[in-house]
């Protein structure tokens, strides 16, 4: 009994503070409160979800309490039955006395965790989680991106607009007892956690879910078609704002680890291409607008061979004579480069780096490519005739939306969009975006004429004949481009594209389609023009764009 008492005055004098202290200090701990990452939504506001948080736990335990219950047994049993985990893994992993943390499942959702909790099992609890949450999964999985196991935003707009979504984690000390439950009367500096903003997107959801259909059409093999991948955007020509844009193949976003690299690729502006007659479209204006022709203005196709610079150049349909607006309207090569020839070097080459080639357009997304467009001071004899026509310049299929929304837009280019506002939980606007110009490359009656002749390119003997739109004038392109190779250009591998706008005569949205390497069939008449046909139908009749006078009629 004397020692007993000696013992106890001894643990209870000031010598042993440090003891005590040390106690303490074992209770003590801080966290961080996570904080809700802002959401995203379309342009329609909090009614289309796109991307948000989702408050989970993970199931987290003390083996050395677990152990020191001396229910081991107990609690795996309990544990295994809960999380459909083995028993005996689960056992070992607990029976580890000194070991004071081990993870056993994370992300559970709130009401499978509270079933555990009414347990009161010893030694298990919780740590309070959030997961990012795509409700749509594969859907505008290029634009959203995704958020990684760190919690920052990896790709797409969860990427370029992160330091807004993942807002301010808070901040709290407290104390636990020996059963690693909260001391709430102990609970010191206490710091809340302030939400991300959210995001309000420029794309129209139903506008991308017919874009992406659209897509599939060619990825299901619709008449006999694959390919090795497809992109299209969709375009406010007047405001610069994008509608939709859609790569394929896809991934879901809630599974983003299983997917590829090249699955992940926003091909519409991270893919580089040669793009082939729809490229056709600077020359022809740069031509009209410095007066060197007028659309009557006949030229001679050579019935389809020409030979300059002792480079054989050949039209896919030979004529003779013919005059400048039926040589877009046929995408005549040849009539396309002597045009090209009369501008010369200089004016061209102005001409296309004013319409943007070879810069990116500062699009606000992560991965844009600026594409291809040699200096000047680097161009052979032939490479006007041939980058005139779409060969030895490469573009992104956001460049090329970019030069026919200008077309459309009167001559003035507008800088494309995806985000329209940020706004902070408390309502302030952090960000409120307005169309921008870029440039004006051509006047507005240069701009006016190629929009009527664009027109024609889609009348029932043109080359775009299966883009027309029924009730609506269509103006635009095709585009077949043969991939380049060492040596030259391949002979089987293709781009096929077609880029274009509507109403032609007042014209709202642009849209450009590109399918890469199209088997068996390759022309983009054929296999992208009634693809752009099935977006631009199923946009104009949901937005319900006013018609034209003189109605196109759509091709089967």
């Amino acid at each position: 009994m004397l020692g007993l008492g000696m013992r106890l005055t001894f643990l209870h004098l000031g010598p042993h503070e440090d003891e005590l202290a040390k106690i303490d200090r074992t209770r003590q701990y801080t966290t961080e409160i996570p904080v809700e990452r802002g959401k995203i939504f379309d342009q329609r506001g909090e009614s289309n979800i796109l991307a948000l948080d989702l408050p989970v736990k993970d199931v987290c335990a003390d083996p050395d309490t677990v152990v020191s219950s001396g229910q081991v047994a107990t609690v795996a049993t309990a544990l295994s039955q809960l999380l459909d985990l083995p028993v005996t893994d689960l056992a070992a992993k607990l029976n580890r006395p000194g070991r004071r943390y081990i993870c056993l499942q994370r992300s559970m959702q709130e009401d499978e965790a509270e079933r555990i909790a009414l347990r009161r099992l010893p030694g298990v609890f919780f740590e309070d989680k959030t997961v990012r949450f795509y409700p749509h999964h594969e859907f505008l999985c290029h634009v959203l991106g995704f958020v990684n196991v760190e919690g920052a935003g990896s790709a797409g707009v969860e990427q370029r607009m992160d330091r807004y979504l993942r807002g301010c984690p808070g901040f709290m000390e407290s104390e636990k007892n020996a059963l690693r439950e909260e001391l709430y009367f102990k609970r010191g500096r206490y710091v809340p956690p302030v939400q991300g903003a959210n995001i309000f997107l420029t794309i129209d959801q139903y506008t991308q879910y017919i874009t992406e259909k659209a897509l599939d059409s060619i990825a299901d093999g619709h008449h006999d078609l694959r390919s090795d991948g497809a992109w299209a955007i969709v375009q406010n020509v007047r405001t610069g704002e994008i509608l939709a844009m859609a790569s394929r193949p896809a991934f879901d976003l809630n599974q983003f680890r299983d997917a590829s690299d090249l699955a992940r690729l926003n091909r519409a502006l991270g893919s580089v291409y040669e793009p082939g007659s729809t490229l056709k479209a600077i020359t022809f204006a740069a031509a009209f607008n410095e007066r060197l022709v007028t659309p009557e203005t006949v030229i001679d196709c050579e019935n389809g061979n020409w030979t300059h610079g002792n480079r054989v150049l050949h039209d896919y349909h030979p004529a003779g004579r013919l005059t400048v607006a039926d040589g877009l309207k046929k995408s005549s090569n040849i009539l396309t480069a002597k045009l090209a020839l009369q501008l010369k070097d200089n004016r061209l080459y102005e001409y296309m780096t004013a319409f943007g080639l070879g810069r990116k357009t500062g699009i606000d997304l992560p991965g844009e490519e600026n594409g291809i467009l040699r200096p000047q001071s680097e161009w052979s004899a032939i490479s006007a005739s041939r980058m005139a026509i779409g060969q030895g310049v490469a573009v992104t299929a956001l460049q090329m939306i970019s030069i026919y929304s200008a077309i459309a837009n009167d001559g003035v280019m507008m800088r494309p969009y995806l985000v329209r506002r940020v706004v902070a939980p408390d309502g302030t606007l952090l960000v409120d975006r307005r169309p921008e110009e870029m440039g004006r490359p051509i006047r507005p009656e240069t701009a006016a004429l190629m929009r009527r002749l664009l027109a024609r390119v889609t009348e029932p003997d043109g080359t775009g004949k299966r883009a027309a739109v029924e009730g609506y004038a269509v103006a635009g392109k095709t585009g077949t481009a043969q991939k380049p190779v060492a040596g030259g250009y391949s002979s089987t591998d293709h781009i096929a594209s077609f880029v274009g706008f509507l109403p032609a005569d007042k014209p709202e949205i642009a849209i450009v389609v590109v399918v890469d390497n199209p088997q068996p069939l390759h022309t983009g008449g054929v296999v992208a023009a009634p693809v752009f046909q099935r977006i631009a139908a199923g946009t104009a009749h949901y937005m319900n764009l006013p018609g034209s006078d003189e109605p196109a009629v759509a091709m089967k």
